[in-house]
């Protein structure tokens, strides 16, 4: 579980942050060559912990749990991640590319027990998404998102998006390899091909900023970045809260935990509730990882609930997104929801009354 963000609870948790991350790496199947890895870490400080490796490059369609076949020209390239001296690969990453932009991840599968450099979606609700952008928005619509989502929209929508480029904000390592998080990142964005500005950067700030904040701040802060002449759509996924809890510990406080899917869900839902009220923590909302697990986060106060990402996903005790008036939920599959916004000013407009109506 990741450890609370909530300024209260870091004491009790401080233990945590310091041996989960560490233990949730080091746990993959078939075990580690421990003093090999932490050998290899203290010599090569300026080096990745970790290099990519090449399986193949298949057209998209060869690949078909991705569910690309609506990308024929799209082609795939299966990397495990591995780390030297060690057998076992800790994850397994697909990258799709074509001329205008690439390599971009598509799917992760992370074969430790903690978060490492991505979070796991279902591959099958990206491409849907997509799919549902490419039939029912203008050519030219305008995308906010995460750095990450933004880039995949990017490669399979081909409409335009604030980040282009790979920014690893932030960037989920343990705490072994924070030594490394320069190495990481240079490393990263030498595989995605794609140079980082200071204009991204710091567009992606206030990007995370508007998402922190309170509903209607939020709003007007994502409003200001948008181009108001294009039609722009927000789209967030239940995992973002994982990532905006990372950046800004102080303002958004979340934790998650994994749950089996055992057929019993009024167990299931004993569980989260016990841990909920064990820990303090205010709601709960879910996302589904594959057919047998479940990820739950939680926001670990009230306060929290008011940053506008929270307000923009089903959390339970609270009324629901499809209830909002502004933004519109135009649509939902899995753990992606997507909002059209108004432009500048029109919130305002709304309720302030003309000079004929007065």
């Amino acid at each position: 579980m990741i450890t609370p963000s909530n300024p209260n609870q870091r004491a009790q948790a401080r233990w945590l942050d310091k041996l989960l991350p560490s233990l949730g790496i080091l746990l993959v199947a078939g075990g580690f060559t421990l003093l090999a890895w932490f050998a290899w870490l203290w010599f090569t400080p300026g080096s990745a912990p970790y290099r990519y490796q090449l399986i193949e490059t298949q057209p998209a369609g060869k690949y078909p749990a991705l569910e690309l076949e609506a990308w024929p020209d799209l082609n795939i390239s299966q990397y495990t991640l591995q780390i030297p001296d060690i057998d076992q690969p800790v994850a397994q990453a697909y990258f799709g590319q074509h001329d205008q932009l690439g390599p971009v991840l598509l799917n992760w599968e992370n074969q430790t027990s903690e978060p490492l450099l991505h979070l796991e979606r279902k591959p099958a609700e990206l491409s849907a998404l997509a799919d549902a952008i490419n039939k029912y928005t203008a050519a030219d619509a305008q995308i906010l998102a995460w750095w990450d989502t933004s880039r995949q929209l990017a490669l399979l929508t081909e409409r335009p998006v604030l980040f282009r480029a790979p920014l690893h904000e932030p960037l989920i390592i343990p705490n072994e390899w924070q030594i490394h998080a320069s190495a990481i990142r240079a490393y990263e964005s030498e595989q995605a091909r794609t140079p980082v500005t200071d204009l991204e950067r710091d567009r992606f700030k206030r990007f995370t900023q508007a998402l922190a904040s309170p509903l209607a701040s939020g709003l007007d802060q994502l409003r200001q970045l948008a181009d108001n002449e294009r039609e722009t759509y927000l789209v967030v996924h239940v995992a973002d809260l994982y990532k905006l809890g990372l950046l800004h510990p102080e303002q958004f406080g979340v934790a998650y935990k994994n749950y089996r899917m055992t057929g019993n869900i009024h167990g299931m839902i004993s569980h989260l509730k016990t841990e909920m009220g064990t820990r303090g923590y205010s709601t709960y909302t879910l996302q589904s990882l594959s057919e047998e697990l479940i990820r739950a986060f939680f926001l670990t106060d009230e306060a929290s609930h008011q940053a506008l990402l929270a307000q923009l996903l089903p959390f339970t005790d609270h009324p629901p997104p499809v209830e909002l008036d502004n933004p519109q939920l135009i649509y939902q599959q899995g753990g992606y929801w997507v909002y059209k916004l108004s432009p500048a000013g029109a919130s305002e407009a709304a309720r302030t009354p003309s000079a004929s109506g007065q």
